[in-house]
């Protein structure tokens, strides 16, 4: 990442400004799994400098409890050990191809193309024109 990049886009990792707050007064308490990195300040401040884009949903939950201040101390003290039956969290996949759902295994009106021709009529009615 060039320097006018890092010092102007914020949505792309952190900025010059972050990386000095955070080596200032940022100390690292942890990681997680996907990368992110997390720091309190001595006065309790809590925050989080993610691996590539910034995308809050990344976060797990048990960090999201310890970013907002629900629980004091880190998610791995804190927290009872993960279920074998619980799934591991996925990033919101709003506004990515990941999120189109044109071919779903179930047949649902949701999932359908929507019929575009206006002289049609849905099966089984018998109250459409037709010419």
């Amino acid at each position: 990442m060039g320097f006018w990049s890092r010092t102007f886009t914020w949505w792309s990792g952190d900025t010059w400004g972050t990386k000095l707050f955070t080596w200032r007064f940022g100390n690292e308490v942890g990681r997680d799994d996907a990368g992110n990195v997390y720091y309190r300040s001595k006065k309790g401040r809590r925050w989080v400098i993610y691996p590539a884009d910034n995308d809050g949903s990344r976060v797990p939950p048990g960090w999201q409890l310890w970013l907002k201040g629900t629980i004091d101390e880190l998610p791995a003290e804190a927290l009872p050990p993960v279920r074998d039956w619980q799934k591991k969290p996925e990033p919101n996949a709003t506004g990515t191809m990941a999120a189109s759902r044109r071919n779903c295994p179930w047949a649902s009106a949701r999932c359908r193309k929507p019929n575009r021709s206006p002289r049609a009529a849905p099966a089984g009615t018998t109250w459409a024109r037709r010419s």
